[in-house]
């Protein structure tokens, strides 16, 4: 027990820097753009077909791109993805993917994306027909019934699952080691290799990951609460 404090105190810091440096920026960006895409995928899936013929055929092509876009991303692993993106791209000649940091944000946040637009969609579609009747009748435009009266209600209902999202999205970029990311579980890796202390290592930065995982969950607790006054 003395030693595990002992290398605690020793590498904790490294660990920590690595999180601010790395495994935090990767988590909030890549969510911020996954709940981006989750919400445009969610509302082009339950949108109403126009009755304009070219309207109508433009709508159809955007819903399939989305139903395929949430079946991909659901249906392969995220470090397959990973490979894809980061090595198999660049020796396509798409250079722009060589990036690891352009690589492991592009996955991360197109796979939160799939992930969270079902869990939006599910939310969108349980605030009752009658509220959205009810604010058409007095006028507004459909862009106005989502936004004042659909989404402020759907915000409340979405949290826990995009907060599951999130949290999920955090432990998940120690995929990112796998394409040269020094983020936090990697720099762990290293120090392991280096003193041999390799159970001591793993527990630290588990540790770590489950600190940060807290401090999700009692965000998510108070964000409940502040949504909680959009319920009617």
């Amino acid at each position: 027990m003395t030693q595990f404090i002992q290398l605690a105190i020793q590498y904790l810091p490294s660990l920590l820097m690595a999180a601010l440096t790395y495994t935090l920026p990767l988590t909030a960006i890549s969510f911020i753009l996954g709940l981006i895409f989750a919400i445009l995928t969610a509302l082009i899936r339950i949108a109403k077909l126009p009755s304009e013929t070219i309207a109508r055929f433009i709508m159809i092509i955007l819903k399939a791109v989305a139903a395929f876009y949430v079946w991909l991303f659901r249906s392969t692993p995220m470090i397959v993805q990973l490979f894809i993106v980061f090595y198999g791209l660049p020796n396509a000649h798409i250079n722009f993917f060589a990036n690891a940091w352009v690589s492991a944000i592009t996955v991360f946040s197109l796979n939160t994306g799939a992930y969270a637009s079902e869990s939006v969609r599910a939310a969108i579609l349980s605030v009752p027909k009658v509220q959205k009747e009810a604010a058409e009748s007095l006028g507004m435009t459909n862009r106005q019934v989502y936004w004042r009266v659909v989404l402020p209600q759907a915000a409340r209902i979405s949290i826990p699952p995009l907060s599951n999202s999130l949290i999920s999205l955090l432990k998940d970029t120690s995929l990112a080691s796998v394409i040269t990311i020094v983020e936090m579980f990697y720099l762990s890796q290293q120090i392991a290799a280096e003193n041999y202390k390799i159970l001591s290592m793993y527990v630290l930065v588990a540790m770590v990951y489950a600190l940060l995982t807290t401090i999700l969950t009692v965000g998510q607790h108070y964000l409940e609460r502040y949504t909680s006054r959009f319920t009617i």
